[in-house]
């Protein structure tokens, strides 16, 4: 059982917007000392889940990694008035589904792959440590992208291959709701084998019309302050290239995180954060061993 730790905060980085983020404590778990997937991803790194409010009304992107947690942000936004509300998930991964129980009276909607992924690895997020059970599935679906009215507010959905097969990124008033598709420091290959389909959807991604980037993962006082601008795509692809690019014999592979991204660092498109040097010792060994 997971109770809501004190640093659980609520983020107001638009005036529609609210950020709900915990998590980057050092030496901090919350589940277990033993490896789990909350202690040693999503709450290490630092997650906020979000919500765009109009009225009575809100949508909620992505409900949070635990029970308590989901409990937490529905209680936020009945302080805001708002009571009826919609869930989009961004993708599959557990830190962002964990709470799902907690809308289980709720319409949840996401893209038509990640309903089937989720229904396909049920029993495998049911029996995870900790386990998401019951694990509630998405009661709607689209393909390719939608259109979503939140009170007198409209925002876009549009799927993407970044990070996951099954990304689905939000599109607000100037916002762009990135999901795990973009985080900061550097992304979590949990594909290595698309790598170069992802880069064709980042490309794809500059394309849409945005002022700023709210993502799952990334630094509190950044998305407080409105979030990150497009060079952290800039900086995504950079690092999934020079990624593409290793093999076992090249020096670039036994660098820190630091030195292998110092260029997008020095230029401000990334921002170092200490945990994500074992993020990308895993990448770098999955991308190898693909290679091998």
């Amino acid at each position: 059982m997971i109770t809501l730790p004190d640093s659980f905060r609520v983020l107001r980085p638009h005036p529609n917007v609210l950020a709900f983020y915990d998590g980057r404590v050092a030496g901090r778990r919350l589940y277990s000392p033993e490896p789990n997937w909350i202690d040693d991803g999503a709450y290490e790194l630092g997650i906020a889940s979000y919500a765009i409010v109009s009225g009575d009304q809100a949508l909620v992107y992505d409900t949070h990694i635990s029970l308590a947690h989901a409990r937490a942000v529905r209680e936020a936004l009945a302080a805001e008035g708002a009571t009826k509300l919609t869930i989009v998930l961004s993708h599959w991964h557990d830190d962002h589904i964990a709470g799902n129980e907690v809308f289980a009276d709720c319409d949840i909607l996401s893209n038509r792959l990640t309903a089937e992924i989720l229904a396909e690895k049920r029993e495998h997020i049911e029996s995870m440590s900790p386990p998401i059970k019951p694990l509630v599935l998405p009661t709607k679906t689209f393909d390719g992208e939608t259109t979503l009215s939140v009170g007198d507010l409209e925002v876009e959905l549009k799927q993407f291959e970044i990070h996951s097969s099954d990304e689905t990124l939000m599109l607000f008033d100037g916002l762009l709701f990135a999901g795990d598709a973009l985080e900061d420091t550097c992304t979590y290959v949990s594909e290595p084998e698309r790598l170069a389909a992802h880069l064709v959807d980042l490309a794809r991604l500059k394309t849409s019309k945005f002022d700023r980037i709210l993502p799952n993962h990334g630094a509190p006082e950044i998305i407080e302050a409105g979030g990150y601008n497009a060079g952290l795509i800039d900086a995504t692809e950079s690092y999934v290239r020079a990624l593409m690019s290793l093999t076992s014999d090249d020096p670039r592979a036994t660098l820190s995180l630091k030195a292998f991204i110092a260029d997008d660092l020095a230029a401000g498109r990334a921002v170092y954060f200490g945990p994500y040097e074992t993020v990308h010792r895993n990448n770098v060994k999955q991308v190898l061993a693909l290679a091998s």
